[in-house]
């Protein structure tokens, strides 16, 4: 580059350096001592003022010269060129400091943006994670847990399916008020219960629909040629294994919470018509039509949720949170250590037995009590019912 200082040859005199400078598109030394003689001292390629004066009018001449009303592309490049050439080579200052600079910005950020992108995908969990579940419950007519046929203590009824996409379970609660009307409320929770669990194992479903599950189900029940009176809510949670989203649909006072850290970080939205009238799923009577709550099952309110490997879900009917607040259910889930089936199991034993003790505490202010008494009502103690408690922990798939 011009400017760049070079050691001198070694006939220069004094060992004096030199400089070197581009004229006439040819690379010379100059010497110090350039300028005061008619050559530089030493220095090969020297030229005198004549020879100068010459080059000079060369350029001139040339410069002068046109080609079909064009100027020609310059022999020699010119110290100060009147406009810029059509077409010409890029300069050594150019070459060598502004194009290596761009290219190694533009080459540093690709690097950068490879990085954090494959940083990315590396981050990103790739494997399947399933759903580790366990339940307990107890039917309110009776001090221990019975489980009917069909996964159903007393009018409660519940379901844990697998298929090669998801994990999916639910709950249902049958309304004890047909039993009134001779109607037995568990047969309506429990065929409900029953033909989403099959819908499941027929892999007749998408994991991020479970209304679908849900209204197939009850569209079912309505064709049946059985006639099947009664009326449930019902709650559905589908882990998605690949994704790690948790679908979920609840409708009526059933529900579900994710627990992550010791805390809640995602629940279910109770849905009530008025206190203590859920909305439900029915099938009526010709006669009683109008008369009975019937939702659809496009009422649930549905929603997403991603979790993580340790996630507990706990999805119950609501004789558990009617009587357990969340602080007693969070004192429970910390007794979980592992995600062994036993120690799940053992620990969803735990929790319904504490609900259904303090549902008969007639001295208790149960979250139901406190909810009555928000609605204008003077109650106390537990609120006797069925309950079912679904205790699942997210762990990673094995077949």
């Amino acid at each position: 580059m011009p400017g760049v200082a070079v050691q001198a040859p070694n006939g220069a005199a004094g060992g004096t350096r030199a400089r070197s400078t581009r004229r006439g598109g040819r690379w010379r030394l100059e010497s110090p001592a350039a300028g005061r003689g008619r050559h530089a001292a030493g220095c090969e390629g020297g030229a005198d003022e004549e020879d100068e004066k010459k080059e000079k009018g060369k350029r001139r001449r040339r410069k002068k010269k046109k080609k079909g009303g064009q100027e020609r592309l310059w022999a020699e490049p010119s110290p100060r060129p009147e406009g810029p050439p059509r077409a010409q080579a890029p300069q050594p200052e150019a070459v060598g400091c502004w194009a290596p600079h761009t290219m190694f910005s533009v080459l540093s950020y690709g690097r950068l943006v490879a990085r954090a992108v494959l940083g990315g995908l590396s981050q990103t969990d790739s494997r399947d994670y399933s759903l580790v579940t366990a339940s307990c419950g107890f039917g309110k007519d009776f001090r221990k847990g019975i489980l009917k046929k069909g996964m159903c203590y007393g009018d409660d009824a519940c379901f844990v399916a697998r298929h090669r996409s998801a994990d999916v379970l639910g709950v249902a609660d049958g309304v004890g008020g047909w039993r009134d009307y001779g109607v037995d409320p568990s047969q309506f929770s429990g065929t409900l219960m029953r033909t989403c669990e099959r819908l499941v194992k027929e892999g007749r479903f998408i994991p991020s629909n479970p209304v679908g599950i849900l209204t197939t189900s009850y569209c079912e029940l309505l064709q049946n040629k059985v006639p099947l009176l009664g009326s449930s809510t019902a709650c559905i949670v589908v882990l998605d294994r690949t994704s790690h989203r948790l679908h979920t649909a609840n409708l009526g006072d059933s529900g579900f919470l994710v627990v992550r850290g010791g805390e809640v970080v995602h629940r279910s939205d109770e849905q009530q018509h008025y206190f203590n009238t859920p909305f439900q799923l029915s099938i009526a009577p010709p006669e009683a039509e109008g008369v009975v709550f019937s939702d659809s099952p496009d009422a649930a309110d549905s929603t997403t949720f991603d979790v993580q490997l340790g996630d507990i879900i706990l999805t119950a009917t609501d004789g558990l949170f009617d009587n357990m607040p969340d602080y007693m259910i969070l004192q429970e889930l910390k007794k979980l250590k592992n995600s062994n089936y036993e120690s799940i199991q053992q620990t969803a034993r735990s929790i319904a037995e504490q609900a259904h003790e303090l549902a008969y505490d007639p001295n208790y202010m149960s979250p139901f009590a406190q909810f009555a008494c928000d609605n204008g009502l003077n109650v106390r103690g537990g609120k006797p019912d069925d309950i079912t408690v679904l205790l699942s922990i997210v762990a990673e798939y094995t077949d």
